[in-house]
């Protein structure tokens, strides 16, 4: 049996994370479902999230429907209360740097954009989308392997935009002193958050049902720490409806 809360880690957030795991373990426990002591945090995330004893991950909106739709459960969605998005959604901040003198996206045509994976919902497919309809695309792109790389390149000059999580987003500001050299230069629309998923054939309404029991018996503080409001139930269809980029971009 495995379970990996692996998406939003934070140093600063660590403590948290654990105290809601715990949560979790306990109210599975009450409705007799045995977990794991600890988070399988640092497995390649591919392996945990096609596990077949799989108990409980968080995946992104694009892996789950290019690759894992057929193979889990879909579970229900955190709402972090990000602003500008309905419960249980989340967008994506283009960030650059603060003295960049450019005003709109059109003007980063030929910049250097930098994304954390290519199969990231909020990283990559919702930038291209979102320039998309602008009827532009970036000339010089490159992978960091994690919103935080991301954010970090553009601050440091290595990169000239980033499409980061918002919740990343949030998390970086609130914990990273470069952030203090960045701003959000646009948005993009909001699209289904990322959703806690377990192998195909779990109990979907009991492991609902003790993930919100467990949020409801944080503290608030943690609460706060970790963004969580609740859980919402966003259904797969919402998923399948957001674009995928083109293989050539």
């Amino acid at each position: 049996m495995i379970a990996s809360l692996m998406m939003y880690r934070h140093s600063a957030t660590s403590g948290a994370e654990a105290r809601y795991w715990s949560a979790i373990r306990g109210a599975l426990a009450v409705r007799g479902i045995d977990s794991p002591a600890a988070l399988s945090n640092d497995a390649p995330p591919l392996s945990v999230w096609r596990a077949p004893d799989l108990l409980l991950s968080q995946t992104c909106g694009l892996p789950l429907r290019l690759w894992l739709r057929a193979h889990v459960t879909l579970i229900g969605t955190p709402d972090y209360g990000l602003e500008g998005c309905p419960p249980g959604y989340y967008r994506s901040a283009f960030v650059v740097r603060r003295n960049d003198p450019r005003e709109t996206l059109s003007r980063f045509r030929d910049a250097r954009f930098v994304y954390n994976d290519r199969f990231s919902q909020s990283g990559f497919a919702a930038a291209h989308a979102h320039a998309a309809r602008l009827g532009i695309w970036f000339r010089h792109c490159r992978q960091s392997h994690g919103h935080l790389q991301s954010a970090r390149a553009v601050a440091e000059g290595r990169a000239d935009i980033a499409a980061l999580d918002a919740m990343s987003w949030r998390l970086i500001r609130r914990h990273e002193p470069f952030a203090d050299r960045l701003r959000v230069l646009d948005w993009s629309a909001p699209s289904p958050g990322l959703p806690y998923i377990s192998a195909r054939g779990a109990d979907r309404a009991v492991l609902f049902e003790a993930i919100s029991v467990a949020i409801d018996a944080l503290a608030a503080e943690d609460r706060a720490a970790l963004g969580l409001c609740g859980l919402v139930d966003i259904p797969l269809s919402a998923y399948l409806r957001q674009p995928v980029p083109p293989d050539n971009v």
